[in-house]
């Protein structure tokens, strides 16, 4: 027999339900028809034609079902043994034809068997038996096959000695011709052999890509012709009927249900052929027991001696061969808590590598996380602190730090949410790290703050790597649904000898801090002089504290015109500092500091009440000829603080002054994010503030503010009146914001006029309003009603 390794195959396991088919329906009904009619041949002499008609029909149906499980998945070798039982049972049909013929024609009517009918009889269990041994076995070890050599052996010493006992008291009989001859004889013990083949080889070599169960079908077949063949001489004195009218219906049903078995398990997936002999290899022991039972009923027609010997040697090989049976039981057992040990530790392995690979990710990240920023990925404070420390440690003073902060942040993060100011964080580290050279290192340093170390003495390809991020970032940044406009301050530093990175770091936000007091959205290379500034504006931070509780601060009003008749049509606010020791300091050096310090809310809110109160003052000293507006400015700081129009309401209320007669003047930048700065402007609305957008022109949105923002008045930058006379571009965008304020029905107020062309030019282009040194200088309320009113400019 071949050996290959095993195949995936169906195995005897769980298959489709059977179902019963044309050809076992036929099959079943033969058989019960055989039957019926062999127990009335029992009883009366019936025709023995009629008896054998049953094979025209039973051998081609179960023929042709084993051809179709040739045809069943699992390619060349399933095709090939079916094919031979196939052809093994067409020629067992051709001698049962044979036997019919033997029987009816010849002379002696009895259970004969011819040659020729024999030799065909075994053809066919020769075909069968030959495609048993096509099928592949499994792989064995030298040791596996010794055993199963010896165990082959035990099965046929076995199988010889009953077939001895069965032949040998019927011998002469069978020879004398009275119940069949030899070769009656040789089909019964062939037709065992092939039924014990059939056992030893699905027992012990495997089944290969054959069903297992459809294989114990067929040794079924073959234990069924070869039992029913030793029934004949029972039949000697009835030679109307023959064991092949019963054998051959039973046999083709069989072979019937071991082809529809092939076929209902090939339907499913293959699964692993299992290790074949494990559980079959107590057969020798049951060889033993029932030879050892064959001796004591022989022993039985003997002497009591005999028996008493035969007794004992039985019981004696019986207990050996339990004694045996439970030790391998026991290893049997033991190799199956080892194999489960094995697993559990294999289990175990996997799990540990497992939770190693799990400890080392974990490892990996907490070191990510312990040198990188967790929102954008970036290196964190530390690391750039470090890479600094490293880099100036060279001696290489071609290093430089940059600091850059988001412009008005907060107000994104308060009105539109964390999720989406978060966003931005994000898309701002993408822009940077998209734009800054090779070698660069980007960190965030916390909040909306970040940083560069940039190695170069390049100054020109610095200036060129944060003019391409101011201008990257002034892009709309598309940020969890929203499209953003953001601007940055930057500060740069470059380094000198001796300098650490806290130092280097601190100088680039000196630089940053310039940035955005020289109006944000740029960048600005750190100088000495910075440094004596941003002490400067310290200094005055505290003195603004200390100015707003002793009254160091006044109001001047800058008068608004109508250039039609020079009269007075309103006035802008604006505030004054007399310091004690240091004079008069103007509004550009403390404004920003107020702003940097965040004094510029109360100082907003102190101007705002001084300016209404004065107000009501003038409605009340002069009459018509008061101010019908005045003009406070407030700074996006103001806008930002929760309850800003609440807070102006109740100053209108506790002045007296009507809300109509109050101008609030705001930048473009202080509500170009919209947010709550808008949603405060909507509300002065409905109070009844006048709304003036301040600076008109210069931002980077002006024209769309106005579709938004509740606007009732534009100041025109005083960039656009300078030069108003020259013509240029200047003047064409002069025109053309007087074109727009008539065309939506704002009011426009020109600043910054100073020579009488100028307001004739504005008046020209059809501007009514306008203030500047041409008109009146800054007044002190008490001026105001003496001022000198000049003659209006020829148009």
């Amino acid at each position: 027999m071949s050996a290959s390794p095993p195949t995936s195959r169906p195995t005897g396991g769980v298959v489709a339900p059977l179902r019963v088919t044309g050809s076992l329906a036929v099959a079943a009904a033969l058989v019960v028809l055989s039957t019926l009619w062999f127990g009335v041949g029992l009883v009366y002499e019936t025709p023995s034609l009629l008896g054998w008609s049953a094979l025209l029909v039973s051998v081609p149906v179960a023929a042709a079902s084993s051809w179709r499980a040739g045809g069943s998945p699992g390619g060349d070798q399933p095709r090939t043994f079916w094919r031979y039982v196939s052809v093994g049972l067409v020629l067992v049909g051709c001698g049962a034809m044979s036997n019919a013929r033997d029987n009816l024609i010849g002379t002696d009517r009895n259970q004969h068997v011819s040659g020729v009918t024999s030799a065909i009889y075994l053809s066919g269990l020769l075909v069968m038996m030959i495609g048993l041994l096509r099928i592949p076995g499994t792989r064995r070890t030298g040791g596996a096959w010794t055993r199963f050599g010896l165990d082959i052996a035990t099965v046929i010493v076995t199988t010889l000695t009953f077939a001895w006992h069965l032949v040998y008291p019927r011998w002469e009989t069978w020879f004398a011709g009275s119940a069949g001859d030899t070769w009656s004889a040789l089909t019964v013990v062939g037709g065992g052999f092939i039924c014990v083949f059939a056992f030893i080889k699905v027992a012990f070599t495997g089944t290969g890509p054959i069903d297992r169960r459809a294989l114990h079908l067929l040794a079924l077949t073959g234990a069924v012709g070869a039992g029913g063949g030793s029934l004949a001489p029972l039949l000697a004195s009835r030679p109307h009927l023959n064991t092949a009218h019963l054998i051959l219906p039973a046999t083709c049903l069989v072979l019937c249900l071991a082809a529809d078995r092939q076929l209902r398990a090939a339907s499913l997936a293959p699964v692993p052929d299992r290790p074949p002999g494990r559980k079959l290899s107590t057969m020798p022991y049951a060889a033993v027991v029932a030879t050892g039972g064959l001796l004591l009923l022989s022993s039985i027609q003997g002497s009591p001696d005999n028996v008493v010997v035969a007794v004992g040697a039985i019981t004696v090989t019986v207990l050996v061969a339990a004694r045996q049976i439970i030790a391998l039981r026991d290893n049997a057992a033991l190799l199956q808590q080892l194999d489960a040990r094995l697993q559990d530790n294999a289990r175990l392995v996997k799990q540990l590598d497992s939770r190693v690979r799990d400890l080392h990710s974990y490892q990996r990240k907490l070191a990510h996380q312990a040198s990188h920023d967790a929102l954008t990925g970036l290196a964190n404070r530390t690391v750039f602190a470090d890479a600094t420390t490293a880099a100036l440690a060279t001696g290489d003073d071609a290093v430089s730090v940059a600091v850059i902060d988001l412009d008005n942040f907060k107000g994104i993060n308060d009105e539109l949410g964390h999720a989406v100011g978060d966003a931005l964080l994000q898309a701002v580290g993408e822009v940077l790290t998209a734009h800054v050279p090779a070698g660069a290192t980007v960190a965030r340093l916390g909040g909306d703050e970040y940083a560069l170390l940039l190695h170069s003495t390049d100054q020109a390809a610095h200036e060129r790597t944060l003019n391409t991020i101011t201008t990257s970032l002034r892009l709309p940044q598309h940020c969890a649904g929203h499209d953003l406009v953001v601007e940055a301050s930057i500060g740069l530093a470059a380094a000198r000898t001796g300098d650490t990175a806290a130092e280097l770091l601190r100088r680039a936000d000196v630089a940053m801090y310039e940035a955005k007091n020289q109006g944000k959205g740029r960048w600005s290379s750190y100088t000495p002089a910075m440094d004596q500034r941003g002490a400067e504006q310290a200094r005055i931070a505290g003195d603004l504290r200390t100015a707003l509780d002793t009254g160091q601060l006044h109001l001047v009003y800058q008068p608004i015109v109508d250039m039609n008749d020079g009269s007075l049509y309103g006035v802008e606010a604006l505030i004054r500092w007399n310091h004690p020791d240091r004079g008069p300091i103007p509004p550009v050096d403390f404004i920003p500091a107020a702003e940097r310090t965040g004094l510029i809310v109360p100082l907003g809110a102190w101007i705002l009440a001084e300016a209404c109160g004065q107000a009501v003052r003038w409605r009340r000293e002069l009459g018509p000829a008061a101010p019908e507006t005045v003009s406070v400015n407030v700074s996006a700081r103001q806008l930002r603080e929760a309850g800003f129009a609440a807070e102006v309401a109740a100053i209108l209320r506790r002045t007296g002054l009507p809300a109509r007669h109050l101008t609030v003047e705001v930048t473009e930048t202080a509500v170009f994010d919209g947010g709550a700065a808008l949603l405060e402007l909507h509300a002065l609305k409905a109070l009844g503030v006048t709304v003036a957008l301040d600076d008109f022109g210069t931002g980077h949105s002006s024209l769309g503010l106005l579709r938004t923002c509740p606007v009732d008045l534009l100041k025109v930058d005083k960039s656009f009146v300078d030069t108003v006379t020259h013509g240029g571009e200047h003047a064409v965008i002069a025109a053309a914001l007087i074109d727009i304020s008539n065309g939506l029905h704002l009011r426009a107020v020109a600043e910054g006029v100073e020579t009488a062309e100028q307001a004739a030019e504005l008046r020209r282009l059809g501007y009514r309003y306008a203030q500047g040194y041409h008109y009146a200088r800054p007044l002190l309320p008490e001026a105001l009603a003496r001022r000198q009113v000049p003659q209006p400019a020829a148009a």
